[in-house]
């Protein structure tokens, strides 16, 4: 059984429930998923234990939160290379956290990445809980067996 971690970033809650969602699909997939927020995480030995990772924030203004640009600074010493990841996030009118923060964990992170970034206005719009839940069983193939 593999272990995930999933670490957000949020201003309204939509992203840590995407997050949660992502979570059970990596459940779902018989593997183990911790969502944590990432100003909880203070060093890069938190990251340390876990075989996957995903990374999400909103778009606000065009880019991510600073919390998840101040994660994703402390991850580049955390030996995160080959290990598979993904990248999400909530927008309103356009989605460019999402593609940064997947760019970052492909290009400086090198990390193995889920197809493309998971980019949700909600939740709760146009089948979003079963896209989110299936973002996390693709994550979770890419633990194996």
């Amino acid at each position: 059984m593999g272990k995930v971690l999933i670490a957000y970033a949020t201003r309204t809650g939509e992203t840590q429930q995407i997050a949660d969602l992502i979570a059970e699909g990596v459940r779902f997939a018989g593997h183990q998923a911790d969502v944590v927020n990432v100003k909880t995480i203070q060093n890069e030995s938190a990251l340390a234990g876990y075989d996957g990772y995903a990374f999400g924030s909103p778009t606000y203004h065009g880019d991510m939160l600073q919390a998840m640009k101040t994660f994703l600074f402390l991850t580049e010493k955390a030996g995160l290379e080959k290990k598979p990841g993904g990248a999400f996030g909530a927008f309103g009118w356009s989605g460019e956290a999402n593609d940064r923060i997947f760019q970052t964990m492909t290009h400086v992170l090198k990390m193995d990445m889920v197809g493309d970034c998971l980019r949700l206005k909600s939740s709760a719009l146009g089948g979003g809980v079963q896209m989110a839940q299936e973002y996390g069983r693709q994550l979770a193939k890419k633990l194996g067996a």
